[in-house]
């Protein structure tokens, strides 16, 4: 029973240690995406996105994002990766934001289709 235990315990464990950071091309996606956010980029925030993720992202749905979260981006925050996963056919990373005013912390997803281009982006 105790050999049985030991990789039982092992297991509850490693799902609770820190999730490894992405690529560094997922890294660099991501930051952009943040910082065109921050300024209300739109060709900044469709630079790497595909055909559909360009189309349906409009330069007033950046500005109002913007417009939102900018001034909380302004005072600080970071940035932590929480996890990768699949979903249909597309690579999503997930980060906790945290940021300096003590408001909520929100979630930013990150959805990338086979070629590495971005088909989706949500912070809630």
């Amino acid at each position: 029973m105790k050999k049985l235990l030991l990789p039982l315990v092992a297991l509850i464990f490693a799902g609770t240690l820190p999730a490894q950071e992405p690529a560094a091309r997922v890294q660099t996606i991501f930051q952009n995406l943040m910082s065109a956010v921050q300024t209300a980029d739109h060709a900044a925030m469709t630079l790497n996105g595909d055909a559909a993720f360009k189309a349906g992202l409009t330069k007033e749905m950046v500005e109002k994002v913007s417009a939102q979260l900018a001034p909380r981006m302004q005072e600080g925050y970071s940035a932590t990766f929480l996890t990768a996963m699949r979903q249909a056919s597309y690579e999503v990373f997930i980060w906790k934001l945290s940021f300096k005013d003590g408001k909520d912390d929100m979630l930013a997803k990150v959805a990338l289709n086979k070629d590495g281009q971005v088909a989706g982006f949500w912070i809630n």
